[in-house]
């Protein structure tokens, strides 16, 4: 079992552009952020430096990796992050969730249908690649305010993110979020080892 701890952050624009960052404090190969990027026509677009994006690609296949740095960085509730010539400045709100610690069993069967029901997204399931994964929210706020930026250009206003993403086996919220969590990875070679552990 393979756990990254970190933060979630999805945001749409009104240019079309969508994005999702990934900021993992904790994870099996050390803290990185990553972007991944749904461009207006479609495209689906990896960016992170050579070690994450070969991590996050055993897990999601991306048409497109571009390997550069990614930083993500907080000054209160003010979050910016930026890429070679894209940057994203937002604005989190206050919690709207915090649940309790709870076993992988209830992401999978209870928390799993609740957010099925009431945002359109799944807390378990299996990757491309056949990764099951467990996703543990520990926190989860609205993204109030953003701009986004690339070389230079606007982006546009901050907008719901509509149409599906396609990076993995849920997309994120259609409201902008904020999301801190645990994720749990299980490989496919460790189902048959694993299956009677939870925690």
């Amino acid at each position: 079992m393979e756990t990254l701890r970190g933060w979630i952050t999805s945001v749409g624009f009104a240019s079309g552009h969508r994005f999702v960052v990934g900021e993992w404090r904790h994870s099996p190969i050390g803290p990185f952020a990553d972007v991944m990027w749904a461009r207006p026509d479609g495209r689906r677009m990896l960016l992170a430096e050579s070690a994450p994006a070969a991590y996050i690609v055993s897990v999601y296949p991306f048409p497109e990796v571009r390997h550069q740095a990614v930083t993500a960085e907080r000054n209160g509730r003010f979050y910016t992050v930026h890429s070679d010539g894209l940057r994203l400045d937002m604005k989190i709100g206050l919690a709207t969730l915090r649940p309790p610690p709870r076993p992988r069993w209830i992401t999978a069967t209870v928390e799993n249908w609740c957010a099925r029901k009431l945002l359109g997204v799944h807390t378990h399931g299996t990757s491309p690649t056949g990764v099951v994964e467990w996703y543990r929210t520990r926190s989860a706020r609205r993204v109030v305010a953003a701009t986004a930026s690339l070389d230079g250009a606007d982006l546009g206003s901050l907008a719901r993110l509509d149409r599906p993403l396609g990076f993995g086996f849920t997309d994120p919220p259609r409201q902008p979020s904020h999301v801190r969590l645990r994720v749990d990875l299980q490989q496919p070679e460790c189902l048959g080892s694993d299956r009677r552990s939870d925690s």
